[in-house]
């Protein structure tokens, strides 16, 4: 007999929602993490399109919608997933990093959303914890009053460079294309008069003496570059989903997202994926919260014809 009736992989705005749904319709549910719940809106520092809350702080939603999990006494643990298995049977099993942690249930949601993606650039993995940042909330305090460069244009990158001009002297933001993130977000950021906005530029090498000291930056047409001094760098270029774990499945696309049908169903039966990790179009804190609603309700069947 299975420990669970579904064992959730993630605890972000998905999986949450998700356990929420799976109590509600008398499931046994174990939600799994290996990181504080809440996901990367933890690093959020403003959150303005929820509906129902108006202006939100990132880690301040996580923290409610963790309440509402354990007001329903939705089990969590601290466990790093490694592999995820199918027994002949239907049976899943889960089996974590961390010494005798394994689990076993009828269904499983896969729910890890993604990490954040480098540029490959010289000096960056030599300055990544030391002057190159991804999370302007977490380190932005240590740049008040002085020069930063982020790097990326859409809405986390025009986000965080918006929170940054509040407390940075300068802020450059330098973005490979053109600002892609939601017109009233950047015209907010354009409005910053110690706001420079580069666009056509990207990060060529990350220069320092043991610190981040500067940026070099290349225009993509010209070929152009010029030196930017900043005592941080914030990338926001793009995510990478966070699935290895899960290649064993055979549910990953060739970028390495889950596959999921409208019902949040991949092609292994008792298997479901919600969020950001999935192949869609937009992600958000909404629309992963939905992905998380759809996924429960259709574990909830699978697991009923089951029983």
């Amino acid at each position: 007999m299975a420990d669970y009736d579904l064992v959730i992989i993630g605890s972000g705005p998905a999986g949450m929602t998700a356990a929420i749904y799976a109590v509600r319709a008398d499931l046994s549910v174990l939600m799994l993490d290996r990181l504080a719940p809440g996901g990367k809106i933890i690093n959020t520092n403003e959150i303005q399109n929820y509906p129902g809350v108006g202006t939100v702080s990132g880690a301040e939603l996580a923290i409610q919608m963790f309440q509402h999990t354990q007001e329903l006494s939705v089990p969590f643990d601290y466990k790093t997933v490694k592999e995820v298995r199918v027994e002949e049977d239907g049976t899943k099993r889960v089996l974590c990093e961390e010494e005798d942690a394994v689990y076993t249930a009828r269904a499983v949601l896969l729910c890890t959303g993604t990490n954040s993606r480098t540029l490959g650039a010289p000096g960056e993995d030599q300055y990544i914890g030391n002057g190159i940042s991804f999370c302007a909330i977490c380190d932005g305090a240590a740049c008040k009053g002085k020069d930063v460069v982020v790097l990326g244009g859409g809405n986390s990158a025009v986000e965080e460079a918006i929170y940054l001009a509040g407390l940075a002297k300068s802020v450059t933001v330098a973005v490979r294309s053109y600002l892609k993130a939601d017109p009233i977000a950047c015209d907010k950021l354009r409005s910053f008069e110690n706001v420079t906005v580069l666009e056509d530029w990207n990060a060529s090498e990350f220069c320092g003496d043991g610190r981040l000291r500067s940026v070099r930056l290349k225009n993509q047409t010209t070929g152009e570059e010029k030196e930017v001094d900043c005592v941080q760098a914030f990338e926001y270029i793009g995510q990478i989903p966070a699935t290895d774990c899960f290649r064993g499945l055979g549910v990953l696309n060739a970028a390495g997202y889950v596959e999921a049908d409208e019902q949040m169903r991949t092609k292994v039966p008792g298997i479901y994926a919600a969020g950001d990790c999935i192949v869609k179009n937009l992600r958000q804190v909404i629309t992963a919260c939905a992905d998380g609603a759809i996924a429960a309700q259709s574990a909830a069947h699978y697991i009923q014809n089951l029983k």
